[in-house]
């Protein structure tokens, strides 16, 4: 079991490990918001009105996305301005400043 943990939650162990950190930490941010709300919605319907159906969706919607962002994650390039370089030979943005 915590090796399944590990795999999902560590960052230097899941599909996301190919992505800068920044949005690493944003796409764990909206799955972690995504998760919250699958799981407070289930128990509201279920404890509200005896709902147990749209709960068992819900997580199984869940699911798929986390497998297809953690699937397409390791296939993204890792492209910024900087890549493309402009063909003056002039500095872009921050390199002004040697950043």
């Amino acid at each position: 079991m915590q090796s399944i943990y590990k795999n999902i939650m560590d960052p230097k162990l899941n599909p996301l490990m190919h992505l800068p950190v920044a949005q690493r930490f944003q796409v764990m941010v909206m799955l972690s918001t995504m998760w919250t709300l699958i799981f407070t919605a289930s128990i509201g319907m279920w404890s509200l009105y005896g709902i147990l159906w749209a709960g068992h969706i819900m997580v199984l919607v869940g699911i798929l996305v986390t497998a297809t962002v953690f699937q397409r994650a390791p296939k993204r390039q890792r492209l910024t301005y900087r890549d493309y370089p402009r063909k003056d030979g002039t500095a872009r943005y921050d390199d002004v400043w040697g950043a």
